[in-house]
């Protein structure tokens, strides 16, 4: 491909003239990784094809919603009838009702969900619960995880502990993030003595109990248990972000995996995404009913939206859920997971490269570092010079990533046997070149 054939290139242009940056989110731009961002002409199964027609092996999967691969046919045909019944009605329909009993027939901890249209908007409205059901302010998140872009979680971490965010946007004001506490991620004696010092005042502990935005970091079965424990003590309630885990790492979610070791383990609130939109604009938040129940209009929480449960959306989350509830679909998709990355680390040992990686379900992640960091400052001494090598090095060879050192990946359904040799071949190579 020369500069006078890339179609891409003079697609960027285009769209840099009339969209801030040429994008519509930040990460799509490769500008952590240089070079042109590749725009994408269609989809099928485990693959894309940029406006140029080279393919690629996706294990972006639309940021994590993909889990089925693009194009199953169950979804098409629910979507393709759900279009022609219409688009849009701002008036409930039965559908709405079906997903939500979908939900909550596969996570225990949820009696009640309320849906909406994005991961963004469910964050923002489960905070907004959590303060009207306890009737407190402040709220403790962690370094390294991300939760949307609303106002009060845009914040990073200050020296010392305990230590109030400062906005990491322009145009937060202070006083908006003046109630957050942001905490390092899988650090017992921080949130220990955060309780200590702010226990009576905080609403809720929210946190990614896999998290994606740090690449793949777990949070270990001590600290999980120890966030459990300190909000019962205090009358906190425990909000899960399961936007980017839900229904990806597990059937019943990141919270079921956390089960197995903390008996009797669950969340408060639950918010979720992706998966359960199947790729449409689609997200939800739940709990119990004695919490859900204080939402408008039962009762003074309020959260609207004109979207929101779209007969179109509702129907590609509900077919989605359908297949990935089959049973033996998550053995499966664990397995080819677990083979990619097993694959990827034997390359890399090979090479001698420094390398680490996990996974769970279908998402993965992994790191040029000799072990898996525990957090996000750990994460930070990864080579990103030597990962934007690797990122184009799998790009040419037609294999597609996240474009940026911090963001997870994800195996579909639809990734063959073949995929996978193809991709650990690819990184092998690619290997050679670091």
């Amino acid at each position: 491909m020369t500069h006078n054939t890339d179609r891409n290139l003079p697609l960027f242009e285009r769209a840099k003239a009339v969209i801030p940056g040429g994008v519509n989110s930040p990460v799509r731009a490769f500008k952590a990784v240089g070079g042109t961002p590749r725009f994408i002409e269609r989809a099928q199964g485990a693959y894309m094809w940029d406006a140029n027609g080279q393919r690629f092996i996706d294990y972006i999967g639309s940021w994590g919603p993909m889990i089925l691969g693009h194009g199953h046919p169950a979804v098409l045909e629910a979507v393709q009838k759900a279009a022609l019944e219409g688009f849009s009605f701002g008036a409930p329909t039965e559908r709405e009702i079906e997903l939500a009993e979908a939900i909550i027939a596969l996570m225990p901890s949820l009696e009640m969900v309320r849906l909406v249209s994005s991961g963004t908007e469910a964050g923002m409205s489960a905070i907004r619960l959590a303060r009207g059901a306890t009737g407190r302010s402040k709220i403790i998140k962690f370094e390294g995880c991300y939760h949307g872009h609303a106002d009060a979680l845009l914040v990073k971490a200050g020296s010392g502990l305990a230590t109030f965010g400062s906005a990491t946007s322009a145009g937060v004001p202070p006083e908006v993030v003046q109630h957050t506490v942001v905490l390092e991620y899988n650090n017992i004696t921080q949130l220990e003595e955060a309780f200590a010092l702010h226990g009576a005042d905080l609403a809720c502990v929210m946190i990614e109990p896999i998290a994606g935005n740090m690449n793949f970091v777990r949070a270990s079965v001590p600290f999980m248990r120890r966030c459990r424990e300190l909000c019962t003590q205090y009358g906190a309630l425990l909000v899960f972000d399961e936007v980017m885990n839900g229904f990806r790492v597990a059937l019943g979610g990141a919270q079921s995996v956390y089960a197995r070791d903390i008996p009797g383990f669950e969340p408060d609130i639950t918010v979720m995404g992706k998966v359960i939109g199947g790729g449409m604009p689609l997200a939800a938040f739940g709990g119990k009913r004695v919490v859900m129940e204080q939402m408008a209009p039962l009762g003074a929480v309020y959260q609207a939206g004109t979207l929101s449960g779209n007969p179109v959306a509702t129907a590609c989350g509900l077919a989605t859920l359908r297949q990935i509830s089959v049973p033996g679909f998550f053995e499966a998709l664990s397995a080819r997971t677990r083979t990619l990355v097993d694959g990827l680390n034997a390359a890399a040992a090979a090479e001698g490269v420094p390398f680490s990686a996990d996974c769970e379900g279908g998402m993965f992640g992994f790191f040029l570092l000799p072990e898996l960091p525990s957090n996000y400052g750990q994460v930070m001494r990864s080579d990103g010079a030597r990962f934007n090598q690797l990122f184009h090095g799998l790009l040419e060879r037609g294999v597609y990533i996240a474009p940026a050192l911090y963001e997870a990946g994800f195996v579909s359904a639809a990734h063959t046997a073949q995929d996978i040799e193809e991709t650990i071949a690819a990184a092998r190579e690619a290997f050679k070149r670091l």
